[in-house]
């Protein structure tokens, strides 16, 4: 697909100092970091001896030079090195919009060194287990020549080519791997689909998989706070590509979104998955591109925390150096007895179930579920109501939802893809943004929450009341404008809907339009006497993804019919484990 058909705009300017971080400055050259370095007072002192080779100059196919920092062991025997691709900049990890993030959310920074990238491997431990790491600018980053891409088929061929030149080089043992949360991850998808020869293993440690579905306009509604926010990270001389307004430009799933989606049926190297149920964000691209990747050495370990402190706890460090020295070192390490699945249960009252082993995901003994929705009586029922109904409410007035329970008598595990499948009808307008929430509610009747993080201050309790979703987890969700709901009948199953976004199709007066909506995967225990409740509504029922950015605020008018039992039963299908 040619460059045309994308919008580029001048960059944001880059300017070294403190505010990029220590090392910001352009300063090529190699220079050897002795045991009890500090990069600055704050961080954590180097265990061993490290090589750092600053603003090395690297080539790309199309001849467009971008610049890389290594930090490799000292001495003379080759290793392997993990890449780092983001647009973050290579001395983020010093730059104080990471150590305040980091400081708000309770992550601590003095047991990191500082040389890593925002989100990215630590330097300090992996070079002291005898592995290089290699943190790029890409290209239209600070000093790096060219335009930049955000999360593209580009950066992908891009990296191919930083990995090949990796492997060339004399200190390395011809063996890259990739790891690193959110960007970091993502860039991972759009690599291996290019398959260059020497990439030996990756580690997505939560990500988006499609721009489209999850990042511009999940569920078919434009919500660009968050894109607008994360392109002021394309800093540098060039142009930066525009997300947000070919999102505006291009409301419709096109070419240029296709380019956004990586060709999971090429990536075929080992891979090691990270995802949680919590992730506002990345969740279900996440859980996406572990099913649809070919690759058939692949793990996958669901926590039920926030991806930073799970990144950087040291015994997740350690099991995933595991998984590096058996496929960068060769050692024979018991790696592949590692169970394929390692998935969490979360219960909301702080004792949630991790590490839990299976062999694939869902794990043995799930049954998808139908509840079924009852009007009259706004409960969930397994069997479908024998008459017709339908609940209503005003879109624009408050509470502006509609909501059914169902109770629980005994312990009950939920693990898996929910979905609901509705049955709606509209007045007085001809499209309906909904939005579809299941909560778990105490035996009190109370909805339960619960932080992905350590903190839990007086500012985290302000901002994720109504915001900053990916901080405090509300409950399994999903969204979809009506007028989008046509189903992809290649890719949708009956236990995961997915859509073309392709075209619009809105409603006329009177009818009535059977919709599917996927909800974000789910690992939930329910307890005797508790309850779950599923909400309807069309307001956002939680904001931003994160704090202080601006979110998709839906313009629905007129009346909200959801019709029940009958010819039309709407249901919640919920993923049952029974044994």
């Amino acid at each position: 697909m040619s460059d045309d058909e994308k919008v580029f705009v001048p960059s944001y300017p880059y300017e070294t100092g403190p505010a990029r971080g220590v090392l910001s400055p352009f300063e090529p050259g190699i220079r050897t970091l002795p045991a009890r370095f500090q990069v600055a007072p704050e961080f954590l002192p180097l265990s061993a001896e490290i090589v750092f080779e600053k603003d090395v100059a690297v080539t790309l196919r199309d001849g467009v030079t971008i610049y890389t920092d290594v930090f490799r062991p000292a001495g003379s025997e080759r290793v392997p090195v993990i890449v780092a691709w983001s647009p973050y900049g290579k001395s983020g990890g010093t730059a104080p919009t990471t150590t305040s993030l980091f400081d708000m959310i309770g992550v601590d920074n003095s047991a990191l060194s500082g040389l890593g990238k925002f989100e990215g491997p630590d330097p300090a431990f992996w070079c002291a287990n005898g592995y290089a790491i290699c943190n790029p600018d890409p290209r239209g980053i600070a000093n790096s020549g060219g335009d930049s891409y955000l999360w593209d088929r580009q950066e992908g061929r891009d990296c191919h080519d930083l990995i090949e030149w990796l492997a060339d080089q004399e200190w390395c043992n011809g063996k890259v791997g990739m790891s690193g949360t959110s960007y970091l991850a993502v860039s991972q998808w759009f690599t291996a689909a290019e398959q260059p020869p020497h990439l030996a293993a990756i580690n997505p440690w939560e990500g988006i998989s499609d721009v489209y579905r999850d990042l511009v306009l999940r569920g078919g509604m434009p919500d660009l706070g968050f894109t607008k926010q994360l392109q002021r990270n394309f800093a540098g001389a060039g142009r930066r590509e525009d997300v947000a307004a070919e999102a505006e430009q291009r409301p419709l799933f096109d070419a240029v979104w296709e380019e956004k989606v990586p060709r999971f049926d090429r990536i075929t190297v080992p891979a090691y998955v990270v995802a949680s149920y919590t992730n506002t964000l990345h969740t279900q691209g996440t859980f996406r591109a572990w099913r649809r990747i070919a690759s058939q050495e692949k793990w996958l370990r669901i926590h039920s925390t926030q991806e930073w402190p799970d990144y950087y706890d040291e015994a997740h460090r350690e099991d995933l150096c595991r998984f590096f020295d058996h496929y960068l070192k060769g050692e024979d390490n018991g790696w592949e007895e590692t169970p394929r699945v390692r998935y969490a249960t979360l219960d909301l009252h702080g004792t949630d179930r991790v590490e839990q082993p299976a062999d694939t995901f869902p794990p043995a003994g799930v049954e998808n579920t139908r509840f079924y929705l009852d009007a009259s009586s706004r409960t969930l029922r397994r069997e479908a109501p024998g008459s017709a109904g339908s609940v209503r409410y005003p879109a624009q007035a408050l509470p502006g939802c509609v909501s059914f329970l169902a109770g629980f008598d005994e312990e009950t595990e939920l693990v898996g893809y929910p979905k609901a499948h509705l049955w709606v009808e509209a007045e007085g307008t001809d499209d309906m943004d909904l939005f579809v929430l299941v909560q778990k509610l105490d035996a009190n009747g109370t909805a339960l929450q619960q932080f992905t993080v350590p903190h839990r201050s007086a500012f985290l309790q302000d901002v994720t009341d109504r915001s900053a979703s990916v901080l405090r987890y509300k409950g399994s969700n999903g969204r979809l404008r009506v007028s989008t709901r046509h189903l992809d009948g290649d890719l949708s199953t009956d236990e995961i809907p997915a859509h073309t976004f392709d075209r619009v199709e809105k409603l006329a007066v009177g009818d009535v339009a059977e919709i599917q909506i996927d909800l974000s995967p789910v690992g939930l225990v329910l307890h005797p006497g508790e309850q779950l409740r599923l909400v309807i509504s069309a307001h956002n029922l939680l904001g931003a993804i994160m704090p202080g950015v601006p979110f998709h605020e839906p313009q629905n008018t007129g009346i909200h019919l959801v019709h029940t039992g009958g010819a039309r039963t709407s249901y919640l299908q919920l993923p049952l484990k029974t044994a």
